[in-house]
């Protein structure tokens, strides 16, 4: 017989899975808006963003970065826009590359505006530190003028004191102030508008963002804000970002990272993978060997990673340490490979298929591995 509290707790954990379920298939609550020909929000697909590390008006170097972060798969790239150099910059950067522009821009109207008249395809401006009514009217006349639309950012370093000494350093704080400038910019006519409410906190940035996406239609850009170094950063931008997406909040989202940022184009993939929100890739699975394992099945999981990064198709490739973990554990996998005593046995959908010598394995699993990928997958 279930006790009464068990029941309870049933209940919730199915509550809690219906929930899961329902945010990944739940993304056309919010507005669609266009930005330099890439789609955000409306149900569409999350979209991936970065930020360059060079110097604006570096223009070759910063042209260099981008292309990188494009063939790693970014969709979306932004650009700091410090001083008039940098905003003189975005034309001729702009001519350069195919992926829409966004120019981050902070205490300067007059920045925006060359950055838009320039061509940006996007501002980000936080009208926090813009200035006045005044001000923001000046920058939206020009976002409307050329039909682009702007990210509000708010983040836990920008909220306006009276929100702060009303609500403290919190997710309401967050979402008021964002809200508010919001409708300052919607006050003068720009309707296209991404919001972000980000925090350096986990927890803070989950519930302000849950916050928000239940009292705004506009698009989210998700992300947690200066999440730290490369191993820090991912797992706290892996927390934050993929529990909201399980949620079915956010459109766009950036993992910042002190690193190069090609490497948060290579996090966001693995979490929207990790998610479920991307197909197109092939899967990896490998178990983390203990001391059954008797071959290198460790480090040819890890090429066998890299080797699998240049094919955008759907399949699962397995690499076990033991039969304990082989074919029984991978069954679902498309092919793989499990050590033994000596020996290594492949397998296809969990069928073994052919014994090799483990001396051997590695270049006769990618010889199958290549021939099987570059075959459509039969």
């Amino acid at each position: 017989m279930i006790r009464p509290a068990d029941e309870r707790k049933i209940r919730r954990k199915v509550k809690e899975m219906n929930e899961l379920k329902e945010g990944l298939t739940n993304r056309a609550c919010t507005k669609k808006i266009i930005v330099g020909g890439v789609e955000i929000g409306g149900g569409t697909s999350v979209k991936i963003q970065s930020m360059t590390t060079t110097k604006t008006s570096d223009v070759e170097a910063t042209v260099r970065q981008i292309e990188a972060l494009k063939e790693a798969g970014c969709e979306i790239v932004r650009v700091a826009v410090a001083d008039e150099d940098d905003a003189a910059a975005v034309k001729a950067v702009k001519e350069k590359i195919s992926l829409p522009l966004v120019a981050d821009i902070h205490f300067s109207p007059k920045l925006a505006v060359a950055a838009i008249e320039n061509g940006a395809d996007k501002v980000r401006i936080n009208p926090g530190n813009i200035g006045g009514e005044k001000e923001i009217k000046y920058v939206a006349d020009c976002i409307r003028a050329h039909k682009i639309p702007v990210r509000v950012g708010a983040n836990t370093g920008s909220i306006e004191p009276h929100f702060l000494q009303k609500y403290g350093r919190s997710a309401e704080a967050l979402v008021e102030s964002a809200l508010y400038n919001v409708g300052i910019l919607e006050k003068f006519g720009v309707e296209d508008i991404v919001i972000s409410v980000k925090a350096s906190s986990v927890p803070l940035t989950v519930e302000a963002y849950t916050l928000l996406s239940e009292r705004t239609s506009y698009p989210l850009h998700v992300g947690v804000t200066e999440a730290g170094t490369e191993e820090a950063g991912v797992i706290k931008s892996a927390v934050g970002i993929g529990s909201l997406l399980l949620r079915g909040i956010g459109d766009t989202i950036r993992v910042s990272l002190t690193d190069d940022p090609v490497k948060e184009i290579y996090a966001a993939k693995q979490i929207l993978r990790a998610c479920g929100l991307e197909e197109n890739f092939v899967e990896v699975v490998s178990c983390p060997t203990c001391g059954r394992c008797a071959w290198e099945s460790m480090g040819l999981a890890k090429k066998v990673s890299d080797f699998v990064k240049k094919y955008p198709k759907k399949a699962k490739v397995a690499v076990m340490g033991c039969v304990v973990n082989g074919p029984g554990e991978a069954r679902d996998a498309d092919i793989g490979i499990a050590g033994g005593n000596g020996f290594c046995l492949l397998f296809k959908k969990g069928e073994p298929y052919k014994k090799i010598k483990a001396e051997n394995a590695e270049e006769e699993f990618f010889e199958e591995l290549k021939a099987f990928l570059d075959n459509g997958n039969e």
